[in-house]
């Protein structure tokens, strides 16, 4: 016999513990299947001020307060010719509710989230890695290596790798985002006092970009993202092609002279996708199971837990009021869509060079730091008021591309 749950989720990550916390806080009975044994290694460790609430939420705020994390305050972008730059803070935002986020250790945080779902009542498997699901008009019915399940719904949180994309060939990736990323941890890199030593800092480059993340006391996360092709022509090993890309650039160099390396280089390719469908019958994708856009911008975690927490939401309707499910299953697909528009529309405009000539620009109307608060510290309850902001940059930035009668011209290339 199965063991039966109101909920299985498949993921153990932001994700999956988010919308596990709410639905066991809110009395169902739900089970996370998680493949892996945390702590493990993972990236994407900026998050952004929209998840606070939903951390408060969830009860666990106080928690990711006392661990080792950074405070954060917003982030610099730095052109790689050493130029420009520009540094904004999530307190600027226009009826700003929360003034900071947090820089992570994903290794940690996931942990403590998972730890702190399985406090709120999930029944949290770790090293149970799902081998065959079937679903009927009652439900869904998995199987890990040892045993069997049964729930009424599926939420697939499992990853860039989802288990309903694969099953259902979902997956389409963007055809114009076809990147390449390598990263690394280090102990020792420089960092600003004060406020300034949190922030994320991007590199902006002609063809590439850089982040630089303090995400502990002592560790900082350094990772490059370039073209697919770019790389490739390298011809050099993962290491070697990310020891030459910090070395050639000054803006790096200078905060790695007493540095290390605690970590080995990872490398990731063709990460930039989106599912066809996020719903079915009896099943829902939340986090990178539904789509994963770019680094930029730290939209995937922020994407992970508000699709985690819009997930528990609207089961917890459906769940009390089946027949609602079709019209809550619809609800969720346009929300969840609507926030992923935005996020490719930022992402794809960021990798323009008219993007960082009018970025850069020193006269603060020609900036997109409104619009980069607005989008970066906003829920999707603000995209009517990111929209007009990004509607009026996207002007600009037509106009500098035809004319270039917004901004000077820039290289991008270190010096």
């Amino acid at each position: 016999m199965a063991d039966f749950f109101d909920i299985l989720i498949v993921g153990g990550g932001p994700a999956g513990s988010t919308a596990g916390t709410l639905l066991a806080k809110r009395g169902w009975n739900v089970a996370i299947f998680e493949k892996d044994h945390f702590p493990r290694f993972k990236i994407g460790e900026s998050l952004l001020p929209g998840s606070l609430g939903t951390f408060e939420r969830m009860g666990v705020k106080e928690k990711i307060d006392k661990a080792d994390v950074i405070v954060k305050y917003g982030g610099k972008i730095i052109s790689a010719c050493g130029t420009r730059n520009n540094r904004f803070l999530f307190s600027d935002v226009f009826r700003c509710k929360f003034p900071t986020a947090y820089q992570v250790e994903r290794s940690m945080f996931d942990k403590l989230l998972l730890d702190h779902a399985a406090e709120s009542g999930c029944h949290a498997f770790q090293g149970a890695h799902v081998t065959d699901l079937a679903f009927d008009v009652d439900g869904v019915t998995i199987q890990t290596s040892d045993k069997r399940f049964r729930g009424r719904y599926l939420v697939d949180c499992s990853g860039r790798n989802s288990l309903i994309g694969s099953r259902f060939k979902l997956r389409q990736n963007y055809p114009h985002l076809r990147k390449f990323s390598l990263f690394a941890h280090f102990e020792g890199v420089e960092r600003e006092a004060g406020i300034d030593g949190t922030l994320t800092q991007m590199i902006r480059g002609k063809d590439r970009w850089i982040w630089i993340i303090p995400i502990t006391a002592k560790k900082t996360s350094i990772g490059v993202v370039l073209d697919a092709q770019t790389f490739k022509k390298m011809k050099l090993e993962p290491t070697e092609a990310f020891d030459q890309i910090l070395q050639e650039n000054p803006e790096v160099t200078k905060q790695l002279l007493h540095a290390h390396r605690v970590t080995e280089v990872h490398a990731t390719g063709d990460f930039s996708f989106r599912n066809k469908r996020f719903t079915g019958a009896r099943w829902v994708l939340a986090g990178d199971a539904a789509g994963f856009i770019d680094p930029v911008w730290s939209s995937g975690v922020f994407i992970a837990i508000l699709s985690g927490e819009n997930v528990a939401d609207m089961l917890d309707r459906v769940l009390r009021q089946p027949e609602r499910r079709a019209a809550e299953f619809a609800r969720y697909e346009r929300r969840l869509g609507r926030v992923m528009d935005l996020y490719l529309k930022f992402v794809t405009a960021w990798y323009t060079q008219e993007f960082a000539e009018v970025f850069f620009h020193p006269q603060k109307f020609f900036q997109l730091v409104p619009a980069v608060n607005s989008v970066l510290a906003g829920t999707e309850e603000r995209l009517p008021e990111v929209r007009w902001r990004l509607w009026i940059f996207d002007l600009l930035v037509f106009l500098q591309k035809r004319f270039a009668m917004i901004a000077p011209r820039m290289s991008l290339l270190p010096k």
